[in-house]
């Protein structure tokens, strides 16, 4: 096994905590930061801490943002009375790809999961209740992952939903079982959204 100094394993090791990082991704990225020109890592600490300090959740829907609101909250054209919940920010991102959801967000920031003690009540749902109530909605789009914890949360959200009158659908075909939105394909992503289904 190779032997680095103090401050590269360090570097490694901190690294491998990033998802989708393993030790030998981490090496390269580290050779690379070794050979790379100053300024380009003074640019990417640099962008890294700008991140870390700026970014914040939207006070309405939880998407990442630099402001009070995100962009789309913040975008008068989009239609407030359609709102598509999702668990994390990527999915917005990944729905937005599509390029054919027109509505607002409401971002949950986890999903239901027992086995790691995750309940209703660890998930950004109330915000969601009032902007039903407020916003006239009339429209919800249920688009959690396809997983136990993403079908689980989808039930729990339909369940509760239900006494409030509003359509409530799911996203539909296209998505395999067990899938995470964040990773899947616009053109997956615009066929599920349009086969959504109500429940």
């Amino acid at each position: 096994m190779a032997t680095y100094t103090d401050s590269i394993e360090k570097l490694i090791t901190s690294l491998i905590r990033l998802p989708g990082i393993g030790r030998r991704s981490a090496e390269r990225v580290v050779n690379y930061i070794i050979n790379a020109p100053k300024e380009e890592i003074k640019i990417l600490a640099d962008a890294i801490n700008r991140v870390k300090e700026t970014v914040q959740h939207c006070r309405i829907c939880n998407n990442l943002s630099e402001r009070d609101l995100c962009k789309i909250c913040d975008d008068n054209r989009r239609l407030k009375d359609i709102i598509c919940i999702v668990q994390k920010p990527g999915d917005v991102t990944a729905i937005e790809k599509a390029g054919n959801y027109n509505g607002v967000y409401h971002v949950l920031l986890g999903s239901i999961s027992p086995l790691e003690g995750k309940g209703p009540n660890d998930l950004k749902i109330n915000g969601l209740l009032e902007r039903i109530k407020q916003d006239n909605v009339k429209e919800i789009i249920i688009a959690t992952d396809t997983d136990t914890e993403g079908e689980t949360t989808a039930i729990y959200l339909a369940k509760l939903l239900k006494p409030t009158g509003v359509n409530v659908s799911r996203i539909g075909l296209g998505l395999p079982v067990g899938s995470n939105l964040e990773y899947a394909d616009s053109s997956t992503l615009l066929r599920a959204m349009e086969s959504r289904r109500s429940i």
